[in-house]
């Protein structure tokens, strides 16, 4: 008799002991409040390179909207002209672009904080026109020199599309102030392209190499949260 009550008392003791241990437990639960809103910036990169490169001048506009936790929409929009000088050609690219997508944060923030290593999907394209300003006719013998024709052939209406996966990081090295870079995959999916002619740069996409359909980019930004609302997250 003596041991089962011993037995009994234990065992309620441990019952007790793992009901007190609950309640602390969510009595000490951290219920904090995260932002959402709207981010917007500029692509740094472009305007960057538009100075120092002669052949190129361009601008973006990016931005994001967080949807949940770790799950964001966003987009890119831009313009860019582009010289191609290769070594028996020479054509000028204008026009504009726009890439929408998702991005998925991978990092998991301290308390109160909006930093980011991303991966992102897009589907881009452009609108442009494409300008063959002089080309040389290839011959087998330099007797008369170089035959350069210089004759300024614009064809417009080009469009062009791709899919592309990017990968980056997000900094928030102020209050509501991020700093971004990022690297890009990309695919062409299609494209119109002049009669006889190919499209030797995209905006938007860049460069095209003879038959292949992939390309590579790169984007450094800063951009600043428009806060709308805040949830509560555990």
């Amino acid at each position: 008799m003596y041991r089962y009550s011993s037995s009994l008392i234990f065992f309620l003791f441990v019952f007790f002991s793992a009901q007190a241990q609950q309640q602390q437990t969510v009595k000490d639960t951290t219920v904090f409040n995260e932002k959402y809103g709207i981010r917007l910036g500029v692509d740094l990169s472009k305007p960057l390179r538009s100075v120092l490169d002669d052949s190129y001048s361009g601008f973006e506009v990016v931005g994001d909207y967080r949807i949940y936790e770790n799950f964001y929409i966003a987009g890119e929009l831009g313009n860019e002209q582009i010289t191609f000088e290769g070594d028996n050609i020479q054509t000028y690219t204008n026009g504009s672009y726009i890439k929408l997508g998702g991005d998925y944060n991978a990092y998991e923030n301290w308390l109160d904080m909006q930093n980011a290593i991303f991966v992102g999907i897009r589907y881009g394209f452009a609108t442009f026109s494409q300008t063959l300003e002089e080309y040389q006719i290839y011959t087998s013998s330099d007797y008369f020199g170089p035959h350069l024709i210089t004759n300024d052939a614009e064809s417009s209406g080009l469009t062009a599309s791709w899919a592309e996966v990017m990968v980056g990081v997000k900094v928030e090295v102020l209050k509501n102030l991020f700093l971004s870079a990022n690297v890009q995959l990309k695919r062409r999916i299609s494209q119109k392209a002049p009669e006889n002619f190919d499209n030797l740069a995209i905006p938007g996409f860049g460069r095209t190499y003879d038959s292949s359909e992939f390309g590579a980019g790169f984007g450094y930004s800063v951009s600043y949260m428009i806060p709308f609302y805040r949830k509560a997250r555990n």
